[in-house]
């Protein structure tokens, strides 16, 4: 339980990371940025799976790069349902998604350490 308190503040931090850094992504606050990081999870949980399914040929045929656009369109999703998160187009979402990742990754890195 506390990993996922962890991982979720760690996301929460990469989001307002990159939101300073690309000018197409704004988060209002850091309370924002936490929903931000739980809704994503949760979309991530519930909602690409179900994405990922319905576009194995797709999928297939790309060799797996489609799967970055579906990581783009979670991050739509994302600014869908959250008010004080902002992304002006799918370019900035894939953008973000993919810098997401790579902090996500190195940030995560560091938890499991134990």
């Amino acid at each position: 339980m506390m990993k996922t308190i962890l991982r979720v503040l760690l996301t929460a931090l990469a989001v307002v990371l990159l939101s300073k850094i690309l000018p197409g992504v704004a988060v209002e606050g850091y309370v924002s940025a936490i929903i931000v990081a739980v809704v994503i999870a949760l979309l991530r949980f519930i909602v690409k799976p179900v994405l990922v399914v319905l576009t194995i040929p797709i999928t297939i045929i790309t060799l797996g790069l489609f799967l970055l656009v579906i990581n783009a369109i979670i991050i739509l999703l994302a600014d869908y349902f959250i008010t004080d998160f902002v992304v002006k187009g799918f370019w900035w979402a894939f953008l973000f998604s993919l810098l997401l990742s790579f902090l996500q990754s190195i940030l995560f890195s560091f938890l499991d350490k134990d």
